[in-house]
């Protein structure tokens, strides 16, 4: 709490001193003008007054005065203008670059925070569970509880190392998506079939269609379909059902992955597919994540030439959608 207090009062000094800096030089380039123009004027004034009274030439050196001085007013006005767009457009650029980059570092932190926590809870419940197997005379039944148990975990660590090492090789440019004919009717119900292993007591209901083939890569389609039924679980009651649809449409094929929680709020759709973003309410901080998931399905999404996008579910919860052009 103290250095996040202290990281907020600084960027608002920041950002104060910001303004006021943008604020000086505004001020100095209208104070420029008006003196230039003063100038401007003041020697219009003292050549008009050089003018010797009865030269025939009177008018035409008048006028040639009038004209100087409107066109050094003109060359003033311009250049005050270009000078003021420049410096606002630069301003801007500023003030959006360290916005960004400020939030970069703060997601990055909360980014560090999170996997912390991550890596650690499968970790020290693996110990747990080997420790107790290895000191204590257990039944069978106890024995493959806590084998199973240890099991999920490391798939669990496995399943975030995967994410860490994709988002890291998608940054840098150095994965290439592998195209292949993909039975994802099969790989789904493979997916599936993982999670109510994981998850024996929550309910999963599937309405897959047989045979259902698309181009892509079986890794990386496997991964996607993981993380957003991770995701459906993270963010929906125990008591729930989540549930799965695969069906073929025209010239495309849809998934759907829907659950029964508390919904997301519209402000909120148009963010959860950037990399590290949770949602910030008291649900995220009793749920588990990185922000990973979504950012990488996205990508992976985008990489198949499909389309992802979030609607409501009706009564309540949330319907994740990727579109398949086949």
């Amino acid at each position: 709490m103290p250095f996040s207090f202290y990281r907020t009062n600084r960027l608002r000094i920041i950002i104060l001193v910001y303004w006021v800096l943008l604020a000086y030089i505004i001020a100095a380039l209208v104070w420029w003008f008006i003196a230039l123009n003063r100038q401007n004027v003041q020697m219009a004034s003292y050549e008009i007054s050089q003018l010797k009274i009865g030269n025939p030439d009177n008018s035409r050196l008048l006028q040639e005065i009038v004209d100087i001085k409107k066109r050094k007013t003109a060359q003033y006005i311009g250049e005050g203008v270009i000078f003021l767009l420049l410096i606002l457009s630069g301003a801007v650029f500023i003030y959006h670059a360290v916005r960004r980059q400020f939030k970069s570092g703060q997601d990055q932190q909360n980014f560090m925070m999170a996997i912390t926590h991550e890596l650690k809870t499968p970790i020290a419940i693996t110990k747990l569970n080997l420790e107790t197997l290895l000191k204590r005379k257990l039944e069978d039944s106890q024995q493959q509880r806590l084998i199973q148990n240890t099991i999920q975990e490391a798939n669990r660590l496995n399943a975030l190392c995967n994410n860490m090492l994709l988002a890291s090789q998608l940054e840098a440019g150095g994965h290439s998506v592998t195209k292949e004919e993909v039975d994802l009717s099969e790989l789904t119900l493979s997916c599936v079939s993982d999670f109510k292993i994981r998850y024996p007591q929550r309910l999963f209901k599937e309405e897959i269609a047989a045979e259902v083939y698309v181009m892509g890569d079986s890794v990386l389609l496997q991964m996607a379909i993981n993380n957003l039924i991770d995701n459906a679980l993270k963010y929906s009651p125990k008591e729930s059902a989540i549930t799965i649809v695969l069906r073929p449409q025209q010239k495309q094929v849809s998934l759907m992955i829907i659950d029964e929680g508390k919904g997301i709020d519209l402000m909120e759709k148009k963010k959860i597919f950037e990399k590290f973003y949770r949602i910030g309410n008291k649900a995220t901080k009793e749920a588990k994540g990185t922000g990973l998931g979504l950012y990488l399905t996205k990508k992976i999404a985008l990489q198949h030439g499909a389309s992802i996008f979030v609607v409501d579910n009706t009564p309540t919860g949330s319907n994740f959608t990727i579109l398949f052009t086949i």
